[in-house]
């Protein structure tokens, strides 16, 4: 299994230029300590939440200052950019990076789509015939296009691709739709959602039964998936899976852009987590509806008192129990160890990390980069 990071380029409220450089030094330190991946969102007018919304540029630089780990698009928002345009970009942060590129692909969500004059319910038909054409920009000497979106008469397009034929492709995913939608396109699946391993492992073994029917979009099949995790090693086991989860549920708290305007959103989070555990059920038992024992269940648990509710029970959600399910990959390095290999069991292809968060300082990210390559990963190699 390898090991990834993840960067929104948070707190862009306190200093953009520190969080740039900040940001440089722990993906450097991460190259040198055995990270196999370090993969940019791209986002736009999230100024309280997020300042990434170039990741080829950054990866101009760090493609000079790193030597190893592979740079990823985490992910391109297809329907915001000329094709041509994209393809372009990515062929030459490949070449400036000796062929460490990967293409994530994706298509944000209403409120920065709207903004970009984006029809939301064009967004679908818009990366679908965008993800078409970029291979074939790569491999045509001449390449023409007459599609729905977009029109390209003969035209040669450079550079191509270090990286031969072309270098992989994935999807972010939220949903098991989505999850099969890559199956049927040969491409990786980002599992994004942050979700317990148990959870996902239904929609793995699926995926790899349905991507063996792949009619790939590339020259190959990325048959690969990734899940993401809230991640973060230090020294005290408690004190770390606390740090941890208070940045898991400031990133999902309350009106944040990745559960804005979202319905039910804390009750889906806690399916994704594994369910009410058994002693916030004991807690709330007069407002939950607790399936009998032996009773064909998914592990979810009917709330009662709606919504409000699902939030409560989410904001006492405990450290361990989240770090015992593996939902994050937190506290001294037998506990993250412990916690990936949940994942491993799963077949899972790539751990990605998000630990550079809003809540958690620069020292402390760069403490815990140190600590999974010298204590975590031997464990895994």
């Amino acid at each position: 299994m390898k090991f990834g990071l993840a960067y929104e380029m948070q707190r862009p409220e306190l200093d953009d230029h520190a969080v740039i450089e900040e940001t440089i030094e722990q993906v450097c330190l991460a190259d040198e300590m055995g990270f196999d991946y370090v993969w940019f969102v791209e986002h736009h007018f999230l100024t309280t939440f997020s300042m990434s919304p170039c990741p080829e540029v950054i990866f101009g630089a760090l493609s000079r200052l790193t030597k190893r780990i592979r740079l990823g698009f985490g992910v391109v928002i297809l329907p915001y950019h000329h094709p041509v345009r994209v393809a372009e970009r990515v062929a030459m942060v490949d070449h400036l990076t000796n062929g460490r590129v990967d293409m994530g692909t994706g298509r944000s969500a209403a409120y920065e789509q709207t903004g970009m004059g984006i029809d939301p319910r064009e967004t679908r038909e818009m990366w679908e015939e965008s993800l078409k054409m970029i291979p074939q920009i790569w491999e045509s000497d001449y390449f023409e296009w007459e599609g729905k979106y977009w029109n390209v008469p003969p035209r040669q397009v450079l550079p191509k691709p270090y990286q031969q034929p072309h270098p992989p492709i994935w999807v972010a995913a939220l949903q098991p739709a989505t999850y099969e939608l890559a199956a049927e396109r040969g491409i990786g699946v980002m599992a994004l959602g942050v979700s317990a391993p148990s959870v996902l492992e239904p929609h793995i073994s699926a995926y790899r039964e349905n991507i063996k029917k792949a009619t790939p979009v590339g020259q190959f099949v990325n048959n690969q998936w990734l899940s993401s995790v809230f991640g973060l090693c230090g020294p005290d086991n408690s004190a770390t899976r606390q740090l941890c989860t208070d940045s898991l549920k400031t990133f999902f708290g309350p009106g944040r852009p990745y559960v804005q305007d979202q319905k039910d959103v804390y009750s889906r989070l806690l399916d994704q987590w594994g369910g009410i555990p058994e002693h916030l059920q004991q807690n709330f038992s007069r407002y939950v509806d607790v399936p009998a024992e032996g009773a064909e269940a998914d592990g979810s648990v009917d709330l009662s008192g709606g919504t409000a509710l699902a939030q409560k029970i989410w904001e006492e959600f405990d450290a361990d129990t989240l770090a015992e399910r593996g939902v994050i990959v937190a506290g001294d390095p037998d506990s993250c160890i412990k916690a990936a290999k949940l994942h491993e069991a799963t077949g899972v292809d790539q751990l990605q990390f998000l630990m550079a968060t809003e809540t958690v300082a620069h020292d402390k990210v760069m403490e815990s980069i140190e600590m999974f390559g010298k204590h975590v990963f031997p464990a895994f190699r």
